[in-house]
């Protein structure tokens, strides 16, 4: 069976007839996480997310896999250590997803990083995050450093630092781990809402869902719960009623994206603000985006709300540290805003809470995991994994295998590791423009889908006139089709936000292209006129807070 929402019926009958060891609540990177790790080791996994797959804080990110160069700040080592380590395993299981970047960190006079803490600073950094000789930090005079970037502010310009952070899609890392997890055997839905905990003698031993797609509820049953939802773990915790000590506190981080014709950054830049805070500013596929914000939120949380102070705060940071290129409000093409779940610490602002994950037990056996970091997400699953094996043979259940992630390709990954990727790439290139794709074209495909590519080519070779039909450019239609047959699509914003993440990089071809999008997927799930209309508003929705503050609209 295909992981698509075409066969939804076939996935909510698993849910409600078989029994798992292990129900997983939460759809992000994290909740992926464990699904893969805990299906690899022979446990019968469940997972259920109430939207889509990444649509919380996984698809809101920096999109980098970094090794944690600000915990230097906090002297938080142990992090540093874990996460420097982990990126390189993310980097070799999926280099299709991840890429490395090198990164400048320009030190201004009276700046947060002198000349001597950067060097001092990115010299540990590369003893604890283990990095490879080739990616170890280089100090850079200030002529260096405006050879590299010319736009950095000039003013006060002491020197730079040079040094790697990975970049990543974090929408699609996290699809691609949740179809790994499919693929060794894990039942995933999305648009399935936990709407009670289930138990029996005050033990947690399932949910009761809501489809939220047909409106109807199910009961899943298995022997263990972990809540992985992110943002919304404390709601499961007062389900449980287990929220006592520790709990979140959400900090909004937002990023604006702006056309390289009108800031032509050359590379990716990690600099101070006027207000003491790091921001990052990095091109990609034509765009610079630039941050993030990080204040205190208690609104919506499903739809953080970008205002137009964040938007303007930003617009300070670039002017600040590059005054030659003079961006505006109106050179701003769109944005997104995403809550990061931060345990709280009494007393500390946003970026001073330690971005370390915590995993929490109830009475009633719930285990959570709370904080953490996308670049973390593997090593998160690896231990709340081991503590369900080790609680489950303490109860003479069974025994399973240790961790087997850390050399396991994502799907799409298996393209011989970061050695052999440019190689595959080069290949499938070659394949693609033999159906007739431009080189271009074919390049950005297999670039993107890794080892999954073939199958993106076999509905070009075989339904590629379809294309033409709705108006739709082949490569598109491609990603569309292999969306909706492969990877869970449901709506045309789960398409063009998280499996394309065309809203957010191209909202040029994202408003080009939605009626089409939404006509194909209306005959491809048969929808209804109703059906039709209110995904359609979604959509509009969805563009709409990209591109205007919410306080503007």
């Amino acid at each position: 069976m295909r992981f698509s929402n075409k066969n939804r019926n076939e996935w909510i009958n698993k849910l409600k007839s078989e029994t798992f060891d292990v129900l997983v609540i939460g759809g992000g990177i994290t909740g992926a996480g464990i699904a893969l790790d805990g299906a690899t080791r022979g446990l019968k996994m469940a997972l259920v997310e109430m939207q889509d797959f990444a649509a919380g804080t996984s698809s809101r990110s920096t999109k980098l896999v970094h090794g944690g160069l600000r915990y230097l700040k906090s002297f938080e080592v142990g992090l540093v250590a874990e996460v420097g380590k982990e990126r390189a395993i993310v980097y070799e299981n999926g280099p299709h997803v991840t890429t490395p970047e090198w990164m400048l960190l320009p030190f201004h006079e009276g700046g947060t990083y002198g000349k001597f803490l950067t060097s001092i600073g990115l010299r540990v950094y590369d003893f604890l995050a283990g990095v490879k000789k080739s990616e170890r930090r280089t100090m850079l005079t200030a002529e260096e450093t405006l050879q590299r970037e010319p736009l950095i502010k000039k003013e006060g310009l002491k020197g730079g630092g040079k040094y790697v952070e990975y970049k990543t899609d974090d929408a699609r890392l996290t699809i691609e781990v949740m179809k790994a997890a499919f693929e060794h055997g894990a039942v995933c839905a999305n648009y399935a809402k936990v709407e009670e905990l289930l138990y029996a003698n005050g033990i947690v031993a399932g949910a009761r869902v809501r489809d939220l797609v047909t409106g109807g509820q199910f009961e899943i049953r298995e022997k263990k719960v972990v809540n992985a939802a992110g943002p919304w773990v404390d709601q499961i915790r007062e389900m449980d009623h287990s929220k006592k000590g520790k709990v979140l506190r959400l900090s909004k981080g937002v990023h604006i994206v702006i056309d390289q014709s009108r800031f032509p950054l050359r590379q990716a830049v990690y600099f101070d603000t006027p207000d003491g805070r790091m921001v990052f500013a990095i091109p990609r596929a034509g765009k610079t985006y630039v941050g993030t914000t990080d204040t205190f939120y208690d609104e919506d949380i499903v739809n953080p709300s970008i205002l137009a102070e964040d938007r303007d705060y930003l617009l300070a940071a670039i002017n600040y540290m590059f005054p030659d290129v003079k961006i505006s409000k109106e050179d701003v093409e769109s944005s997104w805003s995403g809550v990061r779940p931060l345990i709280w610490e009494e007393g500390k602002n946003p970026s001073e809470i330690s971005r370390k994950d915590e995993i929490w037990e109830s009475p009633s056996g719930l285990i959570t995991i709370a904080g953490g970091k996308l670049t973390g997400y593997r090593k998160m699953a690896e231990t709340v994994v081991d503590l369900v094996c080790k609680k489950f043979a303490k109860e003479g259940y069974r025994t399973f295998t240790g961790c087997q992630t850390a050399n396991l390709p994502i799907s799409g990954g298996a393209v011989g590791g970061s050695a052999g990727y440019k190689k595959y790439v080069a290949e499938q290139t070659r394949a693609g423009m033999e159906l007739g794709l431009a080189e271009k074209d074919a390049k950005e495909l297999a670039s993107s889908y890794g080892s999954n590519v073939p199958l993106l080519f076999s509905i070009i070779k075989e339904e590629g006139e379809t294309a033409e039909k709705y108006g739709l450019p082949v490569p598109v239609f491609a990603k569309l089709k292999y969306a909706l047959d492969h990877e869970m699509a449901l709506t045309p914003v789960d398409f063009l936000n998280r499996r394309t993440g065309m809203i957010l990089f191209n909202i040029a071809e994202a408003k080009k292209y939605r009626k089409a999008v939404v006509d194909y997927m209306a005959d491809y799930f048969s929808w209804d006129d109703a059906a039709k209309e209110q995904y359609a508003k979604e959509l509009e929705k969805a563009i709409l807070d990209a591109t205007v503050p919410f306080d503007e609209q």
